[in-house]
């Protein structure tokens, strides 16, 4: 008999029943100020992951020792962010209601919101780690309050002073900078002082949510908006595992990887690479 032609990420082959994290693609680069083409991202990081092994030489663990569901991508309706960012929530508060940890693959960043909500009001304590290169804290980008530009902006008005920490920030409008500093930790320019955000967290539920620009473009440049001085691969997988391995991860997420500015593969191979490390240290 054969089988149903289906694409998962690799080593993600669990049922939705019998898993503790489930992955899913929210494919969607609506609001995006400079280049798009995140909405390609899902579906390149799966095709690719099978260009990795399962197993973390850096971990010793192996993605078939995980119970993973890769539910595929959501079919977003392009045109009407507010319908998006629902959708996305709706799908989130499903996974976090059945008792896992939803993985969201984007999609520009903004797609973000859409899970924090969810997150936040299974807890009501919810903590944000957020690495990035851009601030995200516009109050708005030309009058649209929903844009990749304010997401964390947006995710502050639901959690409110104190539970958000940056990393890796090095671009930004000067209000941006100046409205951190009395509302959020900001860690500049690297990936120093996860400690600060540990403490911070206090056993609280974290949502983590990386933006893979924070890397630098000499390594990731697949990217609708690159900006220099970024952390290397090796920088940024120490400061994941640290992170998640010491704090309570509920749901997180990565974005931001457009796969045709980098012909060469190399930029979706370090995404693949980066969601192994992430799923490993859940």
């Amino acid at each position: 008999m054969l089988n149903k032609n289906i694409e998962n990420f690799i080593g993600c082959d669990s049922d939705f029943e019998n898993a503790d994290i489930v992955l899913f693609g929210a494919p969607f680069d609506g609001t995006v100020s400079y280049r798009p083409g995140t909405r390609f991202a899902p579906k390149a990081i799966r095709a690719e992951s099978f260009g990795l092994e399962t197993y973390s030489p850096y971990q010793d663990r192996d993605l078939t020792d995980l119970r993973v569901f890769d539910m595929g991508d959501l079919e977003l309706c392009f045109g009407n962010t507010p319908r998006v960012l629902d959708e996305i929530e709706k799908t989130a508060s499903e996974i976090l209601s059945a008792g896992k940890v939803p993985f969201m693959i984007g999609g520009e960043h903004l797609v973000t919101l859409g899970a924090v909500r969810a997150a936040a009001k299974k807890h009501s304590d919810l903590r944000i780690i957020h690495f990035d290169a851009h601030t995200d804290l516009r109050g708005d980008y030309l009058g649209e309050e929903l844009s990749h530009a304010s997401v964390i902006r947006r995710c502050h008005d639901i959690l409110g002073d104190g539970r958000i920490f940056q990393y890796g920030i090095r671009s930004g409008d000067r209000p941006e900078f100046e409205w951190a500093k009395t509302h959020v930790f900001m860690q500049k320019f690297d990936l120093q002082n996860i400690e600060t955000a540990i403490e911070g967290a206090n056993n609280h539920p974290v949502y983590l949510t990386v933006d893979l620009d924070v890397l630098d473009p000499s390594i990731f440049p697949g990217t609708g908006t690159p900006e220099a001085g970024g952390a290397s691969f090796e920088e940024l997988r120490k400061a994941l595992f640290f992170a998640m391995k010491n704090t309570n991860i509920v749901a997180c997420d990565i974005c931001e990887l457009s796969p045709h500015y980098d012909p060469s593969g190399v930029s979706t191979a370090v995404a693949c690479k980066v969601a192994r490390e992430m799923l490993l240290s859940i």
